[in-house]
């Protein structure tokens, strides 16, 4: 009799499912051995630990003896961990897009024993609704057409097949023309929200790659609007319900236009980069709600997300004690049983905490309403004591596992914030970070793995594993010129090189060459909620090259990007980071700041630096030599300088 085999499983995802009644098996030879022997169709399921959707699913569909039953009797069930094996995710997301559907979590999809996807969706209800079958219903239909006359599936299986290949290749192309970067950011701008911010109707994602583009071509002379729309929407999102105005930190999208209605996880991915694009849109604004917001966000992830041994933790559920959002909403009562009388009604005026609440009977605390741009002087202690109030209530669950990927990107979003806001504790957190994770993330002969959780080491890496930790470690290597981390970076995008790249065809094969149990190896170039592995690529190649000079990461930067410029007129609002890479190849911009620590000469040219025009890649060397900067345009410097007007005049004009 099949028996659900998770309970060895060290995901928090998985083990979630360690005790449904479904004989769930994870991914690998055993379980696609069986589904041949018993020549059974293979029931994929892709989820994450905190989807609130795939919570939904579990407890109406996989907790149910009768829906177990089925499964069971007529399939073999796979479960999987999409953050730890996003290999997969990404050939299966590809194959319900193919067959016309919209993608997401969680992932449902039907395949052969030979791992081909023939039919699928994402949530199915246990009765019809939402214009869905049943999940019932849809077992039964497969089943039937499986063993009954699978002529229709035996004909979809071949268009799959036929369908998934051209993901192994590389669209090619004779390089980005100029100026088409500019022209992608224009484009944006009918889409633009000139009201609310962001693009497109709700749902609505922040986007901080297409975000950082947009603020980029910006300061690089596109339309003044493009920047005008980035500030726009980050002000809307720093006082949105999407922003946890009690805790810090970001939620991953809004269900409405105002960033008002948040989806209530908190993904380490999202605040990473969101953190790295309030520090940038700072730098030249000077804004003290992004200082705020930066500072809260960290101050969060410091708090909450830090694991003993000093990486952070994928995500916080969406739900607790089984209620989407109730962790992070409040009641008028509540509020003022736990706030004198004056304060509670300056905090129910700044945040839109009203009778019958602004969200389910709830309200959600934001400040995108009319009274939200109110004086808040003197509410900190108010503040203090609602997330006191709000840390004894059940938590969302934590996904402790440390992803190397997100970990990078959380390392090189400290390391800058850092330097920018003149933080030195933000900068040793990221290096004690970057230590723990390069520690256990590193594998013999030098790779990386992608995940640690529980002690026990995952699979070995993905493309975007290198480009991200590569990338914490060259900022990382801008605070204080401690070459050891250039040495660390190029290691580790030369193993991404011998194990990734397709000598035939150009471009970074998201899987390893020796990831034996994926079935198609796919090459990611489209940004969705995290930049593209090969845009992630291009970047840090670039970076390479700015801060080293080699020419050799310069040739590799041009060959990723080459190997898939054809797809840019077309599609470049999702490969932002492609443009990004382009511009820094094109323009690039360098200024070291020397002296001896803690010098007020070095730390006045470095402000200088930092908040300067073009966006200039910064790195502050200590030494015991007299405070000076050096401007490098490419292989071209200048003459040392130590005064900043001097300095302000050369990197403003």
């Amino acid at each position: 009799m099949p028996v659900n085999r998770l309970a060895a499983e060290t995901s928090p995802y998985l083990l979630h499912h360690a005790t449904d009644p479904v004989a769930w098996q994870t991914w690998g030879a055993e379980a696609l051995t069986e589904a041949k022997t018993r020549n059974r169709p293979i029931l994929l399921s892709i989820g994450y630990s905190a989807c609130h959707w795939c919570h939904v699913m579990a407890n109406e569909s996989f907790r149910d003896p009768a829906i177990a039953a089925r499964i069971n009797d007529g399939f073999v069930a796979i479960k999987v961990d999409r953050e730890e094996r996003p290999d997969l995710d990404s050939v299966y997301q590809h194959a319900l897009a193919m067959m016309g559907q919209p993608g997401g979590w969680p992932l449902t999809l039907f395949l052969t024993p030979e791992t081909i996807p023939f039919w699928g969706g994402t949530y199915f209800p246990p009765m019809r609704r939402y214009g869905r079958p049943s999940f019932a219903e849809v077992l039964d239909g497969i089943a039937t057409a499986w063993n009954q006359d699978d002529t229709a599936i035996v004909a979809q299986t071949e268009r799959m097949r036929t369908a998934l290949a051209p993901l192994t290749l590389s669209p090619g192309g004779d390089g980005i023309a100029p100026g088409l970067g500019r022209e992608v950011a224009e484009a944006c701008l009918p889409l633009a929200d000139p009201v609310h911010g962001g693009f497109g109707a709700a749902p609505k994602f922040p986007q901080p790659a297409l975000l950082r583009f947009l603020w980029r071509s910006h300061l690089a002379g596109a339309d003044q609007r493009l920047g005008e729309q980035v500030i726009l929407t980050l002000d809307r999102l720093c006082g949105g319900g999407i922003c946890d105005q009690l805790g810090g930190g970001f939620m991953r999208y809004a269900t409405d236009s105002a960033w008002i209605v948040p989806h209530f996880e908190k993904m380490l991915y999202d605040n990473a980069q969101l953190i790295g694009l309030l520090t940038e849109v700072w730098r030249r604004t000077g804004s003290p709600r992004y200082r705020q917001a930066v500072a809260e966000a960290i101050e969060w992830l410091q708090r909450e997300m830090r694991i003993e041994t000093g990486g952070f933790a994928a995500a916080l559920d969406a739900d607790s004690d089984g209620e989407e959002g109730a962790f992070y909403t409040w009641s008028v009562e509540e509020i003022e049983s736990a706030l004198p009388p004056a304060l509670a009604g300056r905090i129910r005026s700044l945040y839109d905490i009203r009778p019958g609440g602004n969200w389910e009977s709830r309200s959600i605390l934001h400040r995108n309403h009319p009274h939200g741009n109110d004086d808040e002087t003197g509410l900190n202690e108010a503040r203090a004591l609602l997330l006191a109030k709000r840390s004894i209530r059940p938590r969302p669950a934590r996904d402790d596992k440390i992803l190397t990927d997100w970990n990078g990107m959380t390392i090189r979003a400290l390391a800058e914030a850092g330097l920018a806001f003149d933080r030195p504790d933000w900068i040793e957190t990221a290096r004690a970070a970057f230590a723990s994770v390069a520690a256990r993330a590193t594998l013999p002969g030098g790779r990386l793995a992608h995940v640690w959780c529980a002690g026990r080491v995952g699979p070995v890496g993905v493309i975007d594993d290198y480009a991200h930790l590569a990338a914490a470690a060259i900022a990382l290597y801008t605070t204080d010129g401690d070459k050891s981390y250039l040495d660390q970076a190029q290691l580790w995008l030369n193993s991404a090189h011998d194990h990734h790249w397709d000598q035939d065809g150009n471009g970074y094969f998201l899987s390893a060459d020796d990831a034996a149990d994926v079935p198609i190896r796919t090459k990611p170039f489209f940004d969705s909620v995290v930049p593209s592995g090969n845009g992630a690529m291009a970047e840090v190649l670039a970076l390479m090259h700015l801060v080293s000079g080699e020419a050799q990461w310069h040739d590799r930067a041009e060959a990723t990007l080459s190997a898939f410029s054809a797809a840019l007129p077309d599609q470049g609002t999702t490969m932002a980071v492609f443009l990004d890479a382009r511009h820094l190849l094109d323009h690039p911009l360098k200024v070291t700041i020397f002296g001896p620590a803690n010098d007020p000469a070095a730390a006045i040219l470095l402000r200088t630096a930092i908040t300067s025009g073009q966006n200039p890649l910064i790195i502050r060397e200590h030494g015991p030599d007299s405070a000076r900067a050096h401007v490098c345009r490419g292989p071209f410097c200048l003459a040392p300088i130590d005064n900043p007007s001097a300095l302000e005049e050369i990197l403003n004009h």
